[in-house]
């Protein structure tokens, strides 16, 4: 048993927020026997990595570990903490997967689009589950969707404390509140480290109830002459339950536009989450035949996702929908970290059209994080008393502000581990030390495939939506000499009718550039990647710009 180490390893969830994914890993001596997933979640791409839909984490680590899988483990049903599965299970060998009630509908909903039927252990709280040589225990916490959990993770090194996404909400508006008894009992019995949540750790006090909202969506509600329209996270069913039971106080139709919010409230629905009066379920194709002021729209797109329902209506996409000056749209959700620019598009893009966008930077009480503050953060080290420190689901300001925090505590800088995507840390009952990282890279998703982009085609993408395209045609001879002049096409570069002269110029560049080597003779492949070089080094010197550059050469 002294040989007995465990390993953390995160392929996401750490500075990028997002793509959560956590391996606990158990050695004896230098041996892999056992390895426990926590959540395999997507992230979402900004405005620099053009046509990729989204983020998921790298798991090629694991290709030849399979068989020591024992299971994976989910917190709770936000996409950023589920939405990889799918990618990933068939890969992963289909290991045991235990959830909460509501994490575990929407699990089997992402499945069933698949046509690929999935098994769920539905958790019990409060109750042992042996894994291997792990045991885990599910702990109820509040967050801002029901169900969430916290996790220990017990071995022959002793119990970690998983506890991502969470805050500690006395008064939730339909959910027990979080359970301080096990919580301090796991302090009790011994905790080595807390790996926790950390989004929180700039804002002082205690984060807002979820409760605080529902008031809010009713006084918004009261004032509105024209159609209600909110957006928030298509999986936070306990701020869209609030919303619609301020719908139903006033009588609206109740309409969900977004493939991911009509999925996952008909799940909540299914569960009993979600009760809505039929009379007051409404149809997307009927709302133009409603008074504006008896309708409640509430749309996925909160964080301004191109293809969303609510992009769709800010650009007047959405054939029944028109968005009038009565109207008002509630934000009720903050922007995740890099996605502020699209959120703010879309609120420019509705307020064009007149209708009253309500949003968190103007409005206090529109948006509850789910993610506990500074007080919340320390009374989880409080109550769970570990002898280690490990900060997730935050960017490095954020891990560094948590060290702080904890550094007001008592904590000892070298007892509290920050660390990247990759790194990894080492431990023993008493000890805690970083070991060699792992391997990891981001894998992009588009609509024709996984992982087929790699970062090169990010970049491409990227020179081509703010510089444009350049296509030279080279001939050359058996000689391996420029037979005739250059031709050039281009998109988005300059406008090729006034610039002959530039391109003259360019193909006069190359002819004199690559015909002065006498005797050498070139391959094309040799050819290309000279002129390439020489005319992006030529376009950048007059215009001030680097088009994507393309040759080919042709022999004659």
């Amino acid at each position: 048993m002294d040989n007995i180490r465990l390993r953390f390893v995160p392929l996401g969830g750490v500075v990028g927020v997002t793509k959560n994914m956590y391996l606990y890993e158990l050695y004896n001596g230098e041996e892999l026997t056992d390895i426990l997933i926590v959540d395999c979640g997507m992230g979402f791409p900004d405005a620099k990595e053009f046509g990729i839909d989204l983020i998921i984490p790298d798991i090629s680590y694991l290709e030849d570990k399979v068989d020591k899988i024992r299971a994976i483990l989910f917190t709770h049903g936000h996409e950023d903490h589920i939405g990889a599965l799918p990618f990933h299970y068939e890969k992963l060998g289909r290991p045991p997967i235990y959830s909460s009630r509501l994490t575990k509908m929407f699990l089997q909903n992402k499945f069933k689009e698949l046509g690929s039927p999935i098994h769920i252990q539905e958790i019990e709280y409060r109750k042992w589950y042996d894994l291997g040589n792990f045991q885990a225990r599910f702990v109820h916490v509040t967050h801002s969707i029901p169900d969430a959990t916290h996790i220990l993770i017990k071995s022959a090194v002793g119990t970690m404390y998983h506890g991502p996404d969470f805050k500690f909400d006395l008064t939730p508006p339909y959910n027990n509140p979080p359970d301080f008894h096990e919580i301090t009992q796991a302090g009790e019995d011994g905790i080595v480290c807390l790996l926790s949540d950390a989004l929180g750790a700039e804002r002082p006090g205690m984060t807002a109830s979820e409760s605080t909202v529902g008031q809010t969506f009713e006084d918004e509600m009261r004032s509105t002459k024209g159609k209600f329209i909110m957006t928030t996270f298509s999986s936070n069913i306990s701020r869209i339950r609030q919303c619609v039971d301020a719908a139903i106080k006033f009588n609206r139709q109740i309409v969900f536009l977004g493939r991911s919010m009509k999925q996952n409230t008909e799940a909540a629905a299914e569960l009993g989450y979600l009760p809505i009066p039929k009379i007051l379920q409404g149809k997307e194709h009927d709302i133009g035949k409603l008074p504006p002021n008896k309708v409640c729209v509430i749309a996925a797109g909160s964080q301004g996702q191109y293809s969303s329902a609510l992009s769709k209506m800010a650009r007047q996409q959405n054939k029944f929908i028109r968005i009038g000056k009565d109207d008002k749209i509630v934000f009720s959700s903050d922007p995740i970290p890099g996605n502020e620019h699209e959120v703010y598009s879309v609120i420019e893009e509705l307020s064009l059209q007149g209708a009253d966008v309500v949003y968190p930077d103007i409005q206090d009480q529109l948006h509850a994080s789910g993610h506990g503050s500074q007080e919340d953060l320390k009374m989880l080290v409080r109550f769970t008393k570990p002898k280690f420190l490990l900060p997730i689901g935050g960017t490095l300001r954020h891990q560094r502000q948590y060290e702080n925090l904890v550094n007001s505590m008592g904590y000892k800088s070298e007892n509290i581990a920050l660390i990247s995507e990759g790194d990894t840390m080492w431990f023993t009952k008493t000890t805690m030390k970083k070991g060699n990282p792992v391997e990891t890279k981001n894998v992009y998703v588009d609509a024709y495939g996984v992982g087929d982009i790699g970062n090169a085609v990010i970049r491409d993408r990227q020179t081509l939506s703010s510089d444009g395209i350049v296509v030279a045609v080279i001939l050359i001879n058996s000689n391996s000499k420029i037979s005739s002049s250059p031709k050039f096409f281009s998109r988005g570069f300059v406008f090729e009718q006034k610039e002959d002269n530039l391109f003259e110029q360019a193909g006069q560049m190359i002819e004199k550039s690559l015909n002065k080597s006498q005797g050498v003779v070139m391959d094309p492949s040799n050819y290309k990647r000279e002129a390439g070089n020489l005319l992006e080094k030529f376009f950048f010197e007059k215009r001030g710009r680097r088009p994507l550059v393309l040759v080919d050469v042709l022999q004659v």
